[in-house]
């Protein structure tokens, strides 16, 4: 019999129930809720008069529609305001855990839920969020679940969930000097499209894969989604167990000694099948950046806009209206394209790895006249582990400002909206038409990508700035 996978372990374990025929009920260990899509998973367990049946396997923050700027002052926008109070009552009402706006440990979902230690290996975990795949970095089955769902799980701890088919994509080799978690997400993205992953849970393998930290580990398994997955892992080493030691939800004691030691018996066996593969040579990646209106859209930092003779005919109208909203043409270069606003943050590069890049490429410059940007921790955390390690000096020195957390400019549900027709460079994960404010024109790439945009206010290559 042939051995199993990471995703297998994991999944079989978790199984209550095959349905015949149809999906498995499948126990959930960790449910993180935000404020957007909660509201009316709450209020459906509400009308049926029960209770949420395990409430200290659930964590709450709010995170997509809060503010960046004065978090102290009364949420302005109404809806805002109503659906951060209403998760903060409905977690009072129902014994859940809650970071609120202004708790030490408040920030975005998937960089509070690593950093505290609430996400382990060999867990389920859902959100109502699609990047929920972030947490698979840890070697933990991880994926976004709709409203319904999400009551379901309050409700009973379990939801119902065909089984994926299994992908594996290994990467070898070295990275290059300027080449980010980020860049081979682009690049993997571009290669397969943003529908090679349909149907699939990914692995992420290889030597340059174990050779990334755990917050690099979170920026690749969060762009799972983006090609399409269901979710994306990577399997746990000691890389992921120096990560979780220590932190607040952590198991301690004997209880840690036998949690590692089941974490250490996750990894794929050497003979386990998966239903594809693919491996890419780390080498060949270079700084990618978007130039279109989905992920797969990416090249380059160095290489030119694909001409409409490389692209499929049948796509050539969809590709030259992507191209016409982004204000481009088929074969032009992306270096030198002028830059209004670059963003970094999000769950994707929105932790302290993610701000120590952005400052060391900045540091000793200024940022460009041209460009707004705006910089924004993932949490609380972050904030004030930025303050210590005086990035907010090197930032102010440059021109740069910390704003407070929160999903910020990542899509358009609070303040921070890119105005219609301009360019930014962003740190996030999605470039769809609108996603950064109506009409909002996005380039996806890292945070050393999104630095030389800052500092010389046109699209740049960041191994030409040091």
């Amino acid at each position: 019999m042939a051995g199993k996978t990471l995703f297998d372990k994991i999944w079989d374990a978790h199984v209550v129930k095959s349905i015949e025929d149809g999906p498995n009920v499948l126990y959930i260990d960790r449910q993180f809720v935000h404020e957007v899509t909660s509201p009316q998973a709450f209020a459906g367990v509400k009308e049926r008069g029960i209770q949420v049946f395990r409430p200290n396997q659930t964590f709450a923050t709010p995170d997509h529609n809060i503010p960046t700027k004065d978090q102290h002052l009364p949420i302005q926008e109404e809806l805002s305001r109503m659906q951060v109070a209403t998760l903060a009552k409905n977690c009072e009402d129902f014994g859940v855990t809650q970071f609120g706006l202004g708790h030490p440990y408040n920030g975005i979902v998937h960089v509070v839920g690593p950093e505290l230690g609430i996400t382990q290996p060999g867990m389920t975990i859902v959100c109502g969020d699609s990047h929920t795949s972030t947490h698979g970095a840890f070697g933990a089955i991880a994926f976004g679940i709709g409203t319904s769902e999400v009551e379901m799980c309050l409700s009973t701890q379990c939801i119902m969930q065909p089984k994926p088919k299994k992908m594996r994509i290994n990467v070898e080799g070295t990275l290059k000097p300027g080449v980010t978690s980020k860049d081979i997400a682009l690049y993997i993205i571009a290669k397969l499209t943003t529908g090679g992953g349909t149907g699939y849970f990914v692995e992420f393998a290889g030597s340059t894969i174990r050779s990334l930290s755990m917050e690099a580990r979170m920026t690749l398994c969060n762009m799972s989604i983006e090609l399409g997955a269901r979710g994306g892992m990577i399997a746990p080493d000691e890389v992921t167990i120096e990560y979780v030691k220590g932190r607040e939800y952590a198991p301690k004691g004997e209880a840690w000694n036998k949690a590692v030691a089941y974490w250490r018996s996750l990894p794929t066996d050497t003979d386990a099948v998966f239903d594809k593969e693919y491996t890419y040579k780390a080498e060949e990646i270079d700084p990618m950046i978007t130039y279109g209106t989905n992920p797969g859209m990416g090249v380059a930092i160095t290489g030119n806009i694909p001409s409409l003779d490389s692209i499929d005919k049948a796509s050539h109208k969809t590709y030259l209206k992507s191209l016409e909203y982004m204000g481009f043409a088929p074969g032009e270069k992306m270096i030198g394209k002028k830059v209004d606003y670059v963003f970094v943050g999000s769950c994707t590069n929105g932790r302290i790895e993610d701000l120590r890049m952005f400052a060391d490429a900045i540091k000793g410059k200024k940022k460009a006249s041209n460009v707004i940007a705006w910089i924004v921790p993932g949490s609380r955390q972050v904030e004030k582990q930025a303050k210590e390690e005086g990035l907010i000096e090197i930032l102010e020195a440059a021109g740069f400002e910390l704003r407070q957390p929160g999903c910020s400019a990542c899509l358009a549900m609070n303040d921070d909206k890119i105005p219609a027709g301009m360019v930014a460079v962003a740190t996030s994960n999605r470039n769809f038409e609108g996603r950064q404010g109506p009409g909002a024109r996005t380039l996806l790439a890292s945070p050393l990508t999104a630095a030389a945009a800052a500092i010389s206010g046109v699209i740049t290559d960041p191994r030409s700035i040091n």
